[in-house]
């Protein structure tokens, strides 16, 4: 019988959200606009707070006790901004998942679990992967997609070639019983040909926002048979969320109309690809939460679009959000201007206030999510405590 998330006999309910999660509407519509992952580049500045080998904060203030500048929309020139590197720390020690697991994923498929000593965890982002991880269940992952780059992961076999494509060689080489995945990755025939060899896989949503991170995380752990786990790893993701928030809040300008116009661009000039992020992608979640307007969503951009003049200058914004090997691949902001000149007929242009984050890290809205928004937050309002 296939069991409603989180109402298994016997263990804590998790909310119901979980189920909702699994049959929400696919957003595959980011795989198409994300390509290859690329390395950082601009004004280099350290990790928000910096750390020392074991991942703890070395000479940094927290987030709450920083004090912001006058005007987010007056500090100039790039910045580039990283996550302190935080050690894996599973919820449990002892996972003992409660096997078979019977769930209905977000296509409707209905899939039992029923081993998982060999697991694969891939997605655009590696978010599943380190929920994975979280959850306790580290030691059975067995590969792992290009975007995992936490050190705990680093010695598993790649699956992934030419950036984000699936090699259904390399995953029938680990022989997995579990996997774990969304729309995001391709080919899909790849993913059906693993069904087709009888691996039970698990579709989970692909939409990603600061309002899914403890969704997926309960999602995961009824797959992988541990509810309860999951729902500790949601309720300490959604507290870790919840706490950055109301750092940021204290941070951003009280006035409205003091607060940055941000836009969210994903480029890849190699490849001739700029696209302006809007709702629904994701990026309007990450700007919101922290605090600034969302220009592109202000206009009525909707979801990821080509870039335009026209729309780019309907917004105007003071600060431009993107991926670190976006903008090498472009150049850096000189060669990004040069290749977008209504760029430079904006405030974020005239002034080169440009953020960007490693493209692993900025979108991934897993277990890292109050990571993210702590960082970027000290780039929009606190620049001077990255120097």
């Amino acid at each position: 019988m296939s069991r409603l998330l989180g109402a298994g006999s016997g263990r804590p309910a998790v909310p119901d959200r979980s189920a909702l999660l699994l049959r929400r509407p696919l957003a595959g519509v980011l795989a198409v606009a994300i390509a290859a992952l690329a390395a950082g580049c601009g004004l280099e500045l350290p990790a928000a707070g910096g750390a020392n080998d074991d991942g703890a904060m070395v000479g940094a203030q927290q987030l709450g006790d920083l004090d912001p500048i006058a005007d987010p929309r007056a500090w100039t020139g790039e910045i580039t901004v990283g996550t302190t590197e935080r050690a894996v720390d599973p919820v449990t020690d002892s996972p003992d998942p409660d096997l078979p697991a019977t769930v209905t994923d977000v296509q409707g498929t209905e899939v039992t679990v029923t081993d998982t000593s060999r697991i694969l965890a891939l997605d655009l982002y590696g978010s599943l992967s380190r929920i994975v991880f979280e959850l306790g269940l580290g030691e059975n992952v067995v590969g792992r997609d290009v975007s995992s780059g936490f050190p705990e992961i680093a010695d598993r076999p790649l699956v992934t070639s030419n950036g984000h494509e699936l090699t259904g060689e390399a995953i029938l080489d680990l022989a997995p019983t579990v996997i774990l995945t969304d729309t995001t990755l391709g080919p899909w025939d790849v993913v059906l040909q693993m069904r087709d060899a009888g691996i039970p896989v698990v579709v989970l949503d692909s939409h990603r926002s600061l309002q899914t991170s403890a969704d997926l995380a309960l999602a995961t752990g009824e797959a992988l048979g541990l509810p309860a786990e999951g729902a500790a790893l949601a309720e300490r993701t959604e507290s870790a969320v919840d706490t950055t928030l109301a750092h940021v809040e204290r941070l951003a300008p009280a006035d409205p109309a003091l607060r940055p116009r941000v836009i969210f661009l994903y480029v890849r000039g190699q490849s001739g690809v700029y696209y302006l992020f809007g709702d629904e992608s994701g990026a309007d979640s990450l700007i919101e939460g922290l605090g600034a307007v969302d220009a592109a969503g202000e206009v009525g951009w909707k979801g990821m679009r080509p870039l335009n003049d026209e729309g780019l200058m309907s917004m105007q914004p003071d600060l431009v959000l993107l991926m670190t090997g976006g903008l090498e691949s472009v150049g850096g902001v000189d060669g990004l201007l040069e290749q977008v000149p209504a760029l430079a007929q904006t405030p974020a242009g005239e002034n080169r206030r440009f953020v960007a984050m490693d493209d692993t890290e900025i979108l991934s809205f897993g277990p890292r999510s109050a990571d993210v928004l702590d960082a970027l937050a000290r780039a929009f309002y606190a620049p001077e405590s990255l120097s």
